[in-house]
Order: C-alpha cells, then sequence, then structure tokens
C-alpha cells in the first residue's frame, strides 16, 4: 500500500520534471500519476517526405516536410570538463543534513570514489559517487532543485 505522504512527494517530483506519466507498482498496489493536458506525439518517420509545389510560373520547386525538432541537450561540457550526471530523477543535496558541510565545493580535487552530493527519491537518500578524478569546476544545480535523470549536476575538469 502506498501511503499519503509518499503519493504527495511522488506527484510533487513529477510535476517539477519533464515525465508526463508515471505508473508503480508495490506489493500488489499499483498506482498512475498522470499530468493532465499533456499530449505527447511521437512521429516515426524513415525521412521526410518531398512534396512538389508549383508557383504561379508554373515551375516545379521542392518543399521538405521535416519532423519537428528534438530537444536541445540540457548542458553541453565546455572546455573538455567531464559532467557529472543525475543517475535518476530526485530531489539534489550538496551535504548529508542542513548543519553538514558541502560534500564538494568548486576548486575540491576529487576521486572517482568520492561522495559529490546525495539523491533523494522516494524518501531514499542516495549518494553519488564522482566516477572521475580531477578538480570541480562548476556546480550545476541548486541545493534542493528537482533533477532529472541525465541532468548535469557538476562540471569536472579531469586529471
Amino acid at each position: 500500500m502506498f501511503k499519503l505522504s509518499e503519493i504527495k512527494e511522488l506527484i510533487k517530483l513529477v510535476d517539477g520534471t519533464s515525465v508526463h506519466e508515471l505508473e508503480i507498482e508495490n506489493d500488489g498496489a499499483r498506482l498512475m500519476i498522470r499530468k493532465p493536458g499533456k499530449t505527447e506525439v511521437v512521429n516515426i518517420q524513415q525521412a521526410a517526405p518531398i512534396v512538389p509545389t508549383y508557383t504561379q510560373a508554373s515551375q516545379p520547386q521542392a518543399e521538405v516536410q521535416t519532423a519537428p525538432a528534438a530537444p536541445a541537450p540540457q548542458a553541453a561540457p565546455q572546455n573538455n570538463y567531464h559532467p557529472i550526471v543525475s543517475p535518476m530523477v530526485g530531489t539534489f543535496y550538496r551535504a548529508s543534513s542542513p548543519d553538514k558541510p558541502a560534500f564538494v565545493n568548486v576548486g575540491d580535487r576529487i576521486n572517482d570514489k568520492s561522495i559529490v552530493c546525495i539523491l533523494e527519491a522516494m524518501k531514499l537518500m542516495n549518494e553519488l559517487e564522482a566516477e572521475v578524478r580531477g578538480e570541480i569546476v562548476e556546480i550545476l544545480v541548486e541545493n534542493g532543485q528537482l533533477v532529472e535523470y541525465g541532468q548535469p549536476l557538476f562540471l569536472v575538469k579531469p586529471e
């Protein structure tokens, strides 16, 4: 069974992301959260058709119809920096608790096992390891911010 507080947290997480629908099954209970009014149409085409059109002078011209452009990537690494990305949707925390210092700051040197943040998802606190050696050059999100899967969180100048 789902607790009301868990359902509210899931609704808040879905509302703050680009996710339009979430379905979870737990111990025989099934929960589906769907954003209202969000309809997404996906067109799969091998190639855009070429449709001839004619001007007043009756000379054929080719008009290319293309599918809608894909969304741009959220943040591209600059100057060969390595991005540390979120492996899940959740809430980003820079420290283990409000009274503790941040795991990392700009200018800190890290190794591949360094804990750089905590991601909270469904009341579970998940420590995120850097998986790269180097120096933190930029922190791309704010403490307490909802983050999406694959969203860059830090930029690291690798060693």
